[in-house]
């Protein structure tokens, strides 16, 4: 059976991509980012809700401080990338149900446990950072996604207000010398499907 997505797109997408490790020197510019943004936010969530939040860190000063809290096998990648993006999720997203969901008035509500919607920002942030990362191989740049990282340290440097939680570093550019490893196996279609 063939695809609606063309074998070049199907390949730029899932094929061909894997994780970059190096990346030139090329800026990633925030048109790029925000075409990214503007293309990935359509994709689905739970009740449309958008609990993504996206630091991008630029300053010398920020990627300093991002850096030292990388796992030792991170720091030299991120340390060099052109621009990193810090993914967390925003516990606090039911305050703009009104906006993204607003033909039910009442959402808000629905998340007054505070457990259960911490859980449930974790998890639709997470389906987004997904998105995020197709996103960026849909602009004709390589994602190098991490979550091998002193995630209290980042959460403590970068979102001080507590409601925001880090899911995952991911550096972006255009693939350097010898940026790819080699790619590891995956589970065959049998293996995963099963019919009920």
């Amino acid at each position: 059976m063939s695809l609606v997505l063309d074998q070049q797109a199907q390949d730029l997408l899932f094929r061909s991509a894997r994780t970059a490790n190096a990346f030139t020197d090329e800026p990633v510019t925030d048109e790029q980012v925000r075409a990214i943004y503007d293309l990935v936010k359509y994709a689905p969530t739970s009740l449309n809700m958008q609990p993504l939040r996206v630091v991008l860190v630029r300053s010398d000063q920020a990627r300093t401080q991002l850096v030292e809290r990388m796992a030792d096998g991170n720091k030299g990648k991120t340390s060099t990338a052109p621009l990193t993006a810090i993914l967390a999720a925003d516990t606090d997203f039911h305050d703009d149900l009104h906006r993204t969901f607003p033909h039910a008035p009442g959402a808000r509500d629905w998340f007054g446990d505070d457990a259960a919607r911490t859980e449930t920002a974790r998890f639709n942030a997470a389906l987004q950072v997904g998105y995020f990362i197709l996103g960026v191989r849909a602009a004709g740049l390589a994602a190098g996604p991490m979550t091998g990282f002193d995630a209290e340290g980042i959460n403590k440097d970068f979102f001080a207000d507590g409601a925001h939680r880090v899911l995952a570093v991911v550096n972006i550019g255009k693939p350097g010398e010898n940026a790819w490893f080699d790619r590891n196996p995956r589970l065959d279609y049998d293996e995963v499907v099963t019919t009920a």
